[in-house]
């Protein structure tokens, strides 16, 4: 079942919600599972869970944006990317996920990530929320957030826990990260394609700060379907250009799924 072997570090009774409350079409019934994943229970290692921080809730998307920044991680991904940034909708809960190779990379990405939200929604970004980071926190950053009438809140120094949003976020993204790369026994240069693929699954998943939806719906208004989901890591086929085929050859390349397309209606894979 692709959808349970996908979503193996999301917990069952998550999946089990999904289908009870019709939260995903597609969604083929879920079976219980005898036994814990050592891969899942590997990947899960952490310190004790943040606190649930401000109890303030938006009302709206793009009322208020958490954003968190993660690495640098020791292998590069085959982008050359050692770190990515997290933004989430306070709101929906909606997250979307950007590599970068360098920290100096987040004022261009904070950009280009408004730009797309501002567009895909018709609203503007009113508060956005982040630690004291120096790539957050400089004249440059500054400036654009008072130009374009941004509240910028950031946490006092030393106590991350204030970004908890942000930080639980990063922290099960990174606990999923590993498990999917362990149970499929991938080089840690895939982490981005595993970290694109956790994102783009929590973001079809429940959460408890979103009552009867899953983050995307609650985004765009649209129940997220579970046709298109594939198994991470495993492996499929690409159909070869017509034009580039020899005559007797085969059609197609042996490759691993890695991660669930952005915009477009196939998974990419790695050869």
């Amino acid at each position: 079942m692709a959808m349970a072997q996908e979503a193996r570090s999301l917990q069952l009774q998550g999946l089990k919600i999904l289908h009870q409350k019709k939260m995903m079409t597609d969604l083929p019934q879920i079976q219980a599972v005898e036994g814990a994943c050592e891969a899942c229970l590997q990947g899960k290692q952490h310190k004790k869970p943040f606190p649930s921080g401000t109890s303030w809730r938006a009302k709206a998307v793009l009322e208020l944006i958490h954003t968190d920044v993660c690495g640098p991680m020791r292998t590069p991904s085959h982008e050359q990317n050692r770190y990515f940034i997290l933004f989430i909708d306070d709101y929906s809960r909606m997250t979307w996920v950007y590599f970068m190779r360098e920290k100096s990379e987040v004022f261009k990405v904070f950009k280009k990530f408004k730009n797309l939200v501002e567009k895909q929604s018709g609203r503007s970004i009113k508060v956005l929320r982040s630690d004291r980071g120096k790539e957050y926190n400089n004249s440059e950053f500054d400036k654009f957030c008072e130009e374009e009438g941004i509240e910028h809140q950031t946490t006092v120094s030393y106590n991350p826990q204030q970004n908890g949003v942000s930080e639980r976020k990063n922290r099960t993204v990174m606990e999923m990260t590993r498990s999917m790369l362990q149970e499929k026994h991938l080089p840690k240069a895939f982490w981005a394609e595993a970290v694109y693929t956790a994102v783009y699954l929590l973001n079809r998943c429940p959460t408890k700060a979103v009552q009867n939806m899953t983050p995307i719906e609650a985004w765009s208004g649209k129940k997220p379907s579970a046709k298109h989901l594939r198994v991470f890591g495993s492996i499929c086929y690409t159909h070869s250009n017509r034009e580039k085929a020899q005559v007797g050859g085969e059609d197609g390349e042996k490759g691993s799924s890695s991660a669930t397309a952005h915009s477009q209606k196939a998974t990419e894979s790695t050869t």
